[in-house]
């Protein structure tokens, strides 16, 4: 009788589990094609709370040296002072700025990288600093999180500042069988405001979609399907009605059966 009872057990959670894999396929319709990515501003746009490193080379290494202290292991620069932290480079400050050696406070909130750098080769020439300065900018807190329906949900490092919205859920563990691939929700933060979009991986022009391509702090929710839904809330009602049924039979064939 006690494995008549274990076997209820064992099978009655499978009576939950049904799911419906209509869509549970990505890029449905996908052909072999030729597919142009999106090119549109790739080029990251610097934020407040970034951590850049920049590394700064010329003709001249010793008058070099002085501006890749901060890059070194340990120390991060703020607009005040260093402080040991996690990751080396210059902390961009509330108010948008970097504390450069020699130069100062330089802006960097708001533009490109590209924009940035460009900035800094002409400060350090025209102030006659550096000789043909090559400068060399990089994001190193560039990371995007991943929750919801997904295998591990995380916040991913991303060390070369690009990725995609199916390497970052590959790198999550991959969409559970239960996650709305046709509603994926993608919230973002630009210009100060959230800005919510939803995407649908069943579909195959969500490889060329403006939001394909993912940002730093950018966040992805997978929801749970409906299949997923009911079955948690039906089994949350009648499993302990099934369970306390079965005990009830247990028992009184226990003493039919003694």
């Amino acid at each position: 009788m006690r494995k008549f009872y274990s076997i209820c057990l064992l099978i009655l959670p499978l009576l939950f589990s049904c799911v419906n894999a209509k869509k549970a396929v990505y890029f449905n319709g996908l052909t072999d094609a030729d597919l142009m990515e999106q090119e549109a501003n790739l080029d990251p746009v610097i934020s407040k709370n970034d951590i850049l490193s920049i590394s700064v080379s010329s003709l001249n290494p010793e008058a070099s040296i002085i501006f890749n202290l901060p890059n070194m292991p340990g120390a991060i620069t703020t607009g005040t002072s260093n402080m040991l932290g996690q990751a080396a480079g210059y902390l961009v400050d509330q108010d948008g700025y970097i504390q450069f050696p020699v130069l100062g406070q330089i802006k960097a909130a708001g533009i490109t990288k590209k924009e940035f750098t460009r900035q800094l080769v002409q400060q350090l020439t025209d102030r006659k600093l550096l000789s043909d300065p090559v400068i060399t900018v990089r994001q190193l807190n560039f990371h995007v999180t991943v929750l919801g329906e997904v295998g591990r949900p995380a916040s991913i490092t991303v060390p070369n500042e690009k990725i995609n919205i199916m390497e970052a859920l590959g790198l999550a563990g991959d969409l559970t069988i239960y996650a709305k691939r046709d509603n994926i929700l993608l919230i973002r933060e630009e210009a100060g405001k959230k800005i919510i979009r939803r995407i649908n991986l069943n579909k195959s022009d969500v490889l060329t979609a403006p939001y394909y391509q993912l940002k730093s702090n950018d966040i992805i929710y997978a929801e749970p399907n409906n299949a997923k839904v009911s079955s948690t809330s039906q089994g949350r009602q009648i499993l302990p009605l099934i369970l306390s049924g079965l005990s009830v039979a247990v028992i009184v064939l226990d003493r039919l059966i003694n």
